[in-house]
């Protein structure tokens, strides 16, 4: 439980309403450049290959049920593997806080260089923490990359400027370049119904002072009427080509017409984060160049229930991919301004499976290149997937892109009872809960982690499959636990959150 305030100063209050920005505070502006747009921001000790980041949050850490944990495993010419990698708790030394039974430490991630010093920082959501008086308030820690790596020295605490009981602030997590004026990246952060987005001044850090945050907060999320949401999820991505990243936070709608996936899409503008417009499709979301022209495109899904408005027949989830252009943002299609998005499901021509009830299709999402062509691929997880008569074993997708977009031709899936995949499906795995498209050995071709945080009897397991010159592959495809890697393994649920 903390008593205490962060370093992380709370300086300033805005309210965010269409057209309206996050101004970035004179006292807090930096020196602009030093961060890209559409950076991926995965490199902790900026040796030019990305590193995998992921949580256990449900494991158990001094003694301490659910506490949670994350691990690191350093890229290199020979990807990743189980010997360049680290464990982090709130028990790591440096770290701030304590372990605590039900803290959920890794059930959200982000990564970005918050401070502007050329390495990626980790930033690890905390939504279980109690802020005394207020239980499950929440937090995110952020832990400084170095040319060693990330470490838990001076690592930071953030929170809401007003802990709410039960807020369950660090739910989701975002960083990216959204503003001109800092040279670091910007963190995003919800809770159960509210945006909240820091900054880091550059020239305290780098002169060794305590972390200095400036907070700009909205208390409730920006939505055309009648698309209100509770958030789940964020991505961000450089939509409208201006070399700024712009935020697309994703959820499901509250109030009479309630659990359906809706977004809130902000454009990264000179003079902040501006709230666009709300979004069909949500609570999943990723983002990446599919069609390989220079804009940024949203994917978007929702995996329980697409409707008459979603767009999608059957109801084993939908996947939309809305594709980015000069000035508008994810709304552009091929057709023009203004037309809808392109959705996908189980039942479209050429996608292997069908579309069942529970599926869970486009729970997890990620987008980049598998095969080196330049266009970025769609990975989908489906963890409800059935496998035989394995109920919830689980099985992910991937979909190519070509400069068309997103197509079926080339698409292909696997579970855990497809040739050369590890291990054999079982009721409640949820293979495909989390997946990540991630290039550790700097090839130009992006492999695929697929997790099961309910293998294993809850351990949680990740597979990594390869990609070659066809993109992924399971022909030499391997697994990892929380052991594996030096962390507690029993019940930890590793892989419930994979950075994208």
């Amino acid at each position: 439980m903390r008593n205490y305030r962060s370093a992380a100063v709370v300086a300033a209050s805005f309210l965010l309403m269409a057209g309206a920005a996050i101004a970035a505070p004179s006292a807090y502006a930096g020196t602009p450049g030093g961060t890209k747009a559409n950076d991926r921001n995965t490199d902790f000790n900026g040796d030019g290959y990305e590193d995998v980041l992921i949580g256990a949050p449900a494991g158990t850490v001094g003694g301490k049920w659910a506490a949670g944990y994350v691990t690191v495993q350093y890229g290199a010419p020979s990807g990743i593997g189980t010997s360049r990698s680290a464990v982090f708790s709130q028990n790591t030394d440096g770290v701030r806080g304590a372990a605590e039974q039900g803290d959920g430490f890794g059930r959200a991630l982000a990564t970005g260089d918050l401070d502007g010093d050329g390495y990626d920082d980790a930033i690890v959501g905390v939504p279980g923490e109690d802020v005394e008086p207020a239980g499950d308030a929440g937090g995110a820690v952020v832990l400084w990359g170095s040319p060693k790596g990330l470490s838990g020295t001076d690592s930071d605490w953030l929170q809401a400027d007003e802990p709410t009981a039960y807020a369950e602030f660090g739910g989701a997590l975002a960083a990216a370049h959204f503003s001109p004026d800092i040279s670091g990246d910007q963190l995003a952060v919800t809770d159960r119904s509210d945006l909240t987005v820091f900054q880091y001044d550059a020239a305290l850090l780098k002169k060794g002072t305590a972390p200095l945050a400036a907070a700009e907060h909205k208390d409730d999320i920006p939505a055309e009427p009648g698309h209100e949401i509770a958030p789940k999820s964020l991505t961000t991505g450089d939509y409208d080509g201006n070399g700024l990243a712009d935020l697309v936070v994703s959820g499901v709608t509250t109030g009479t017409a309630s659990g359906k996936g809706w977004s809130a899409y902000f454009s990264g503008q000179v003079q902040g984060l501006t709230f666009e417009r709300s979004l069909r499709g949500g609570p999943s979301v990723a983002s990446g160049d599919v069609n390989n022209d220079g804009y940024d495109d949203l994917v978007t899904a929702d995996p329980s229930r697409p409707d008459s408005d979603g767009g999608g027949a059957g109801d084993g989830g939908v996947v939309g991919v809305y594709y980015g252009s000069a000035g508008d943002g994810p709304v552009v299609g091929a057709e023009g301004p203004g037309t809808p998005p392109v959705w996908w499901t189980q039942d479209s021509a050429g996608i292997p499976g069908t579309s069942e009830r529970g599926d869970g299709w486009g729970t997890d999402l990620s987008v980049a290149d598998t095969n080196g062509d330049g266009y970025a691929d769609v990975a989908i997880g489906a963890p409800g997937e059935d496998v035989g008569t394995a109920l919830d074993a689980g099985a992910v997708w991937v979909l190519r892109g070509t400069a068309d977009g997103v197509t079926a031709a080339g698409a292909a899936s696997w579970d855990q009872d497809s040739a050369n995949v590890p291990g054999v499906p079982e009721r409640g795995d949820g293979w495909g809960g989390q997946v990540r498209l991630t290039d550790p050995d700097k090839d130009g071709r992006f492999g695929l982690l697929a997790a099961a945080p309910g293998e294993d009897q809850n351990n949680g397991v990740v597979w990594v499959l390869p990609a070659g010159a066809g993109g992924v592959t399971a022909s030499g495809s391997w697994t990892f636990d929380g052991g594996s890697l030096g962390g507690p393994a029993t019940g930890a649920g590793l892989g419930a959150a994979i950075d994208e």
